[in-house]
């Protein structure tokens, strides 16, 4: 049977990086749909061409579909809504608001009501094979410890406005388990290529490397927290495609939720001390107290010439660990592992010195 997908959140960068593995992995792939805002179109005619260019001749079709998550019907015609309700068979709901200082309004619009608004088309999906949801590993909010994948708990607080949604979210898409065949992807944080360094956009870790190159005057680089147990769960996007397509296609994984994770990630001083000493070959020296840095970046000035959004700090003292055992014992099957953290510092920083000046990868600092 020919297979044939519809995504959002095209054509950011997952969902375009995506793409292009399960085509490489699924010859049963015949057509692809893609829901795009109306001001993205032209972007995404774009993407569309150089996926076509990287296809090595392989004849895959695609259609882009005008419209938007948060309005009924997509705000598409009802024609074309039912019939791809007729057509699709895989599913994959990437469209959300990632923005950790994003305002509530907006972040419940897109990452609640849009789901909302995906999941109701999904009921109605006549042939339906597989619905992937990516979610993200910090729906725990501000549970420490050990979280697992089977959990999905209301914490007592989040650290923001999209892990709450996101919450919220996955909630929906959880309880629809019941009806249809769901894959929930949470992945961690998510930094650039492992070999390449290629990346989008420069937030998560990428803020400590702007905070970093804007104080290269200093004479010693202190650490930003005395927190030394802390563990920061980055995860290359290599790693989050190869799973996420393999898990996306894998017969089992229908009805679990998946933690994309790094089984064994570095501490927040570890990662702190790895960037000193590749963009300075220097060690950091003795500590600002936490409460300090959050004053500094309290001042919105100093966020923007830092390049550092608030909410970020955050990851760096919270203590939670991602169980991910159920994700590795379903990739044993197809060798894909999460590289180490460390062997990708090089090319990681590499290519932020070369694109740190380019505002296109700079995030907007509030």
């Amino acid at each position: 049977m020919e297979h044939i997908y519809f995504f959002t959140g095209f054509p950011g960068f997952i969902s375009n990086q995506l793409i292009r593995e399960l085509v490489r992995r699924d010859e049963a792939i015949n057509k692809i749909h893609l829901l795009v805002l109306p001001q993205q179109r032209e972007k995404a005619e774009m993407e569309i061409k150089r996926i076509e260019a990287d296809l090595d001749g392989m004849k895959i079709a695609f259609e882009i579909v005008i419209g938007d998550i948060t309005k009924g019907h997509f705000d598409c015609s009802l024609d074309v809504y039912h019939e791809l309700q007729q057509q699709v068979t895989h599913l994959f709901h990437l469209a959300a608001i990632y923005d950790l200082a994003v305002e509530e309004k907006l972040a419940r619009l897109v990452n609640v009501v849009g789901t909302k608004q995906v999941n109701e088309w999904a009921k109605g999906v006549t042939g339906l094979k597989r619905y992937t949801y990516f979610s993200t590993a910090y729906v725990a909010g501000m549970r420490e410890g050990s979280l697992y994948e089977d959990e999905l708990e209301l914490p007592k607080s989040f650290k923001n406005h999209y892990e709450r949604t996101k919450y919220e979210a996955e909630v929906l898409v959880e309880e629809l388990k019941k009806e249809i065949p769901i894959t929930i992807i949470r992945p961690g944080i998510v930094k650039g290529h492992s070999q390449t360094g290629q990346t989008i956009k420069f937030d998560g870790p990428y803020f400590i490397l702007n905070f970093l190159d804007r104080l290269s005057f200093l004479p010693f680089f202190p650490y930003i927290s005395s927190e030394r147990d802390t563990v920061v769960n980055l995860v290359p996007i290599d790693y989050i495609i190869q799973a996420t397509a393999f898990l996306a296609l894998y017969k089992e994984g229908a009805g679990k939720t998946y933690h994309l994770t790094d089984p064994n990630p570095c501490t927040a001083s570890e990662i702190y001390e790895l960037f000193v000493e590749e963009l300075y070959n220097k060690k950091p020296k003795g500590h600002l107290p936490l409460s300090l840095s959050q004053a500094f970046l309290s001042i919105r000035q100093v966020r923007a010439y830092l390049g550092v959004e608030k909410e970020a700090l955050d990851y760096f003292t919270w203590k939670g660990h991602f169980d991910c055992s159920l994700a590795q014992a379903d990739l044993t099957a197809s060798g894909i592992v999460c590289p180490d953290f460390k062997e990708g510092v090089p090319a990681m920083v590499d290519f932020y010195l070369q694109h740190k000046r380019d505002e296109e990868y700079q995030i907007k600092i509030r």
